[in-house]
This record gives structure tokens, sequence and C-alpha cells, in this order.
């Protein structure tokens, strides 16, 4: 796939993700049995923050050419994306949240591999090419 088209769906995914968490966090994290105290609350609502900038960033960066900074952008969400996902795994299996929680997972690691192949396809003019 293409930079283009994996980046449009990174922005629709954190434009949904950073809406949720700011405005419906109590009910993104109860779909993941943790309890939506004060304290969570807030920190997801910051959550939601940063998901709506990377959702802009990723819009505005859709049609970039091969370059650094695109290779900054892909390298960059592939550690985020795949981090993200073993940490999910982890926690399942630590028992502090529920099995909701493997959807996550999947986009996580979805957007991870697409990005890979994104690097790994089109290094003309980037730092690893």
């Amino acid at each position: 796939m293409k930079f283009k088209i994996f980046a449009v769906i990174t922005a629709i995914v954190s434009l949904l993700l950073g809406i949720g968490y700011l405005f419906a966090g109590a009910i993104l994290i109860g779909r993941w049995q943790i309890e939506p105290t004060d304290s969570v609350l807030l920190f997801v609502r910051r959550m939601g923050a940063l998901y709506l900038g990377l959702s802009v960033m990723f819009f505005l960066a859709r049609s970039a050419p091969v370059s650094v900074a695109r290779t900054a952008l892909s390298a960059g969400t592939v550690v985020a994306c795949s981090l993200l996902a073993l940490l999910g795994v982890y926690e399942l299996s630590a028992g502090r949240v529920g099995p909701a929680i493997l959807l996550s997972v999947v986009v996580e690691g979805l957007l991870a591999l697409g990005y890979i192949w994104i690097l790994f396809t089109d290094r003309r003019g980037t730092v690893m090419g």
C-alpha cells in the first residue's frame, strides 16, 4: 500500500480515538475493564488531545514525497504502534485489562505492519535508502 492511504487511515483512526478519548473516555476505557477514576479520565483527555494532533499531522503529510521526514513519521509510527500492541498483550496477560484490548492490539499491529511495508518498499530518498 502507499503512504498516502496509510496516512489517511492513520489520520482517521487518530481522529476517532482523539474525539473518543476527549469526550467519551469513560466509555472507551470501560470496555477495557479499567475503572474511570478522575485521575484516569484526566490522563485519557490528554491522550485525546495528542491523538487529535497526530490526526492533523498525518492528514497534512498524506501527500508528502518520499523524504527523511516521511520516513521519520513512518518509523515513529512503527515504534509507537508496535509498543502499544505489545503493551496491550502484556496488560491482558497480567490481568489488568479485559479482552476488548485485543481490538486495539489488532489495529495497532496492522498499522505497524503497514508502515513497515512502506519503509521497506519505498526506500529511495530516505535515511534507510
